[in-house]
């Protein structure tokens, strides 16, 4: 299995001072943590779009060739890019140019987005919300199979006969569909054949086993190739020798972003007895000791039998060195064991059961 991080970058209010750390600063940790990661031999490390002042990194392909120049091994992902409101030919030349400074790590993992500044910013009807992504996704993969284009749709200038360039050194660049539990994302992933990310960022994961049975199921009655069936699974994370150490260093930040979006969405405030329930043994947080955190991993294997595990590591701002200690953890603690547990032929391609 591989094993590892993606990050929003953060810089909310530290709940003790209230002080906000400057995104200059922020940017600077990023990169830190990501040449950490690498050292410590975790398999990826991915950068989410976004276009808000606490969650500041709204080009993640720049943080990504910055992180390139620092790293030899980890592979770089978007987490997501959010495809809606974006250029599909520009998205796949800055993933190209990041895959040929990378000597081939580059991925994409495109979404719809889970916020929606970036609708307005770019001048999107939010209305479009669904047609967009899904002909700007057709558009991506296209021009990620063919070198010249010829295309045609309702909210972008048509192509024809147009050469896309840089060619990436991966072909084809790796494109990852990333859900949030919308049957009609998982469906289709599946009937594209392309892998598929599902973030579990609350509740209990085993409620998600539906949708993953249903993305083999459509998948191979597509016919896909079996092999290339990858299924991801991103779950907000944190780790400490101790435990209790852990949720009380975790437990801060995490409050304030969740009942910040609750406000924002309707839902109720975050309160530590929730916090508690969701770091259970069958919870969607991962927030614990190492192996509290393996333990929660190979449960989530036992439901879903994916072959990568992404995790959100930190959610709100947590003090740099703190951070950096988790990743260490994971990366020599974790992801051994886990790796240990779960042989490749555990893994389950598209003939599982669904």
């Amino acid at each position: 299995m591989e094993i590892g991080i993606y990050t929003f970058g953060d810089r909310t209010p530290d709940p003790k001072t209230g002080k906000v750390i400057s995104a200059q600063q922020r940017m600077h940790d990023l990169v830190e943590e990501a040449e950490l990661a690498d050292q410590v031999g975790l398999d990826v490390f991915g950068v989410g779009e976004h276009h808000r002042p606490d969650l500041p990194v709204s080009s993640p392909v720049v943080v990504l060739a910055a992180i390139a120049a620092k790293t030899k091994n980890i592979r770089l992902t978007s987490a997501v890019t959010v495809l809606s409101s974006d250029d599909p030919v520009r998205v796949f030349q800055d993933y190209a140019t990041l895959d040929l400074i990378s000597n081939g790590r580059a991925e994409i993992m495109a979404g719809r987005g889970s916020f929606i500044e970036s609708f307005p910013l770019f001048g999107y009807d939010l209305e479009d919300y669904d047609e967009l992504f899904i002909e700007k996704l057709d558009l991506l993969l296209k021009i990620r199979e063919n070198e010249v284009v010829t295309w045609k749709g309702k909210h972008r200038p048509e192509m024809k006969n147009l050469a896309v360039h840089p060619r990436p050194i991966q072909n084809p660049l790796p494109v990852w569909i990333a859900v949030g539990g919308t049957t009609n994302s998982v469906v289709r992933a599946a009937r594209l054949g392309i892998p598929m990310a599902l973030a579990i960022i609350g509740g209990a994961p085993d409620r998600f086993v539906p949708l993953i049975d249903l993305y083999r199921r459509v998948y191979t009655e597509m016919k896909h190739d079996p092999a290339k069936l990858h299924v991801s699974i991103n779950s907000q994370t944190y780790l400490d020798e101790d435990s209790q150490q852990a949720a009380n260093d975790f437990y801060p930040g995490y409050q304030l972003v969740m009942s910040r979006i609750g406000r924002e969405r309707g839902w109720t405030p975050m309160d530590r007895e929730q916090f508690e329930m969701l770091r259970s043994p069958e919870g969607s947080l991962l927030v614990g000791s190492p192996q509290e955190v393996i333990d929660k991993i190979l449960y989530e294997h036992e439901l879903f039998h994916h072959d990568r595990f992404l995790a959100q590591l930190g959610v709100g701002t947590m003090p740099h060195d703190k951070i950096m200690h988790a990743i260490e953890l994971l990366g020599t603690k974790v992801a051994p064991a886990v790796r240990k547990a779960i042989p490749s032929a555990e893994i389950k391609p598209a003939e599982s059961k669904s």
